[in-house]
């Protein structure tokens, strides 16, 4: 056989074939998470399927849900020039944006984030700034948050959760050495959560600011910052918060209608949208009314499909409905912690804490806004994240979480013995 090979030309592939069989042979094993041994090189160990399913089924019922709300917004004089479909169109377009920047965003390394975290801070910050300049940014009841960019109406506000953090996540990787002293270690984030707050309370913004707050807080706290100092951030932290509130009526007419919403002198006026979520819930009972079956989404609670949609859902599918929501926002949020904590213990401290700080935004935003739509904190501008109508919401929502899946990807790459 050898002599035939030799004489047609086969000797090079054979002698090949068999140093490629001796080379299979030899390999030496690798272990799997059963424990079995296998020949297979390292490759990509995938993703967590059930945290994406969570997100497409919060995004499916949002979609239903803001057509729900916002169908009979037309036979208002406000929305006269809107097609019924109008808000339905515009959240489908804003989904379809968000999910091919996830899809880019996915692509990118945490090792790329953790370089341009920074920079990316620095960008929301000047946007938030561009915001203000009159005839720039778009102003909407008396507020100045958006910036027009033809497909969407953007929020910088939205950009600088994000980017807080992964500032704050970048931030904290470079002061380990110094956390355990206050001064050296926290104030540098003070300062820089000082000029954003300044930054949104002139649009204003309060309740991006306290969202944003809660995560830088959080990152620091997750750092390792002392407890003692962490807790004496806090304090300063609630008492500017209280000074905002005392030296604001507006906002201190806000705290009143929230302790006493069905008071005649607030029911018609600061707590009106409060009564009337009540009201929302109230009707919906266990099972609810029936989807598209809401009462108050017709004309009666104002911002139905943004900031009170928690209440269209709480009147049409009932407590069930709410529950369920509530329930699938506390699994997604637990398994972003979960995934940063993950990343920690395999010394990836920047990916650990920015997916923490996601977790803390999301989870954060979602019970600040289900509590006012309950009546139990002061009403706040926050939508309900992946579920309320709002384009530059949902992108950065689905960007945030794309990155949490990132991590999660580089997190079962290394466990599996190769590189993120």
């Amino acid at each position: 056989m050898s002599k035939l090979a030799q004489a047609i030309g086969l000797a090079p592939w054979m002698q090949r074939l068999q140093a490629w069989r001796s080379a299979r042979e030899n390999r030496l094993p690798i272990r799997n998470w059963d424990g079995q041994a296998t020949d297979q090189p390292t490759r990509i160990a995938g993703f967590d399927p059930a945290l994406v399913w969570c997100v497409v089924g919060l995004l499916t019922l949002g979609l239903v849900m803001v057509y729900s709300a916002s169908v009979a917004l037309p036979d208002s004089p406000k929305y006269a020039r809107y097609s019924p479909t109008f808000f339905l169109n515009r959240h489908a377009l804003s989904l379809g944006i968000a999910f091919v920047a996830a899809l880019l965003a996915v692509q990118v390394p945490v090792k790329a984030w953790e370089k341009w975290a920074p920079r990316i801070f620095v960008f929301s910050l000047l946007l938030l700034a561009v915001v203000l300049i009159p005839h720039v940014g778009k102003g909407v009841n008396g507020a100045r948050r958006w910036l027009p960019l033809g497909v969407m109406n953007f929020q910088p506000s939205e950009l600088a959760k994000l980017g807080m953090a992964m500032y704050a996540a970048s931030y904290m990787v470079r002061k380990m050495d110094v956390k355990e002293r206050f001064i050296q270690a926290v104030w540098p984030m003070a300062l820089a959560l000082a000029f954003i707050g300044v930054l949104l309370l002139a649009e204003p913004d309060m309740g991006a600011f306290v969202v944003i707050a809660l995560m830088a807080l959080g990152v620091l706290f997750l750092g390792g910052v002392n407890g003692k100092m962490f807790f004496l951030s806090l304090a300063v932290l609630l008492a500017a918060f209280g000074l905002m509130i005392a030296t604001s009526p507006f906002r201190r007419e806000r705290i009143l209608a929230f302790m006493s919403p069905w008071d005649p002198v607030y029911s018609a006026g600061k707590g009106y949208q409060l009564t009337h979520s009540l009201i929302a819930f109230g009707r919906g009972e266990i099972f609810g009314q029936g989807l598209g079956s809401s009462v108050e989404k017709l004309h009666y609670l104002p911002e139905a499909h943004t900031d009170f949609l928690m209440a269209v859902i709480g009147e049409e599918l009932g407590f069930i409905g709410v529950a369920l929501v509530i329930l699938a926002f506390f699994w997604l949020t637990r398994r972003i912690f979960v995934i940063g904590r993950q990343a920690v213990a395999m010394d990836r401290v920047f990916a650990g804490l920015m997916a923490q700080g996601i977790g803390i935004w999301i989870g954060g935003q979602t019970l600040i806004n289900m509590g006012v739509t309950l009546g139990a904190l002061p009403t706040k501008g926050l939508t309900l994240p992946l579920l309320s109508y709002g384009g530059s919401a949902i992108l950065m929502n689905l960007i945030a979480l794309a990155i949490v899946v990132r991590v999660d990807i580089e997190n079962r790459q290394l466990m599996r013995g190769g590189r993120a």
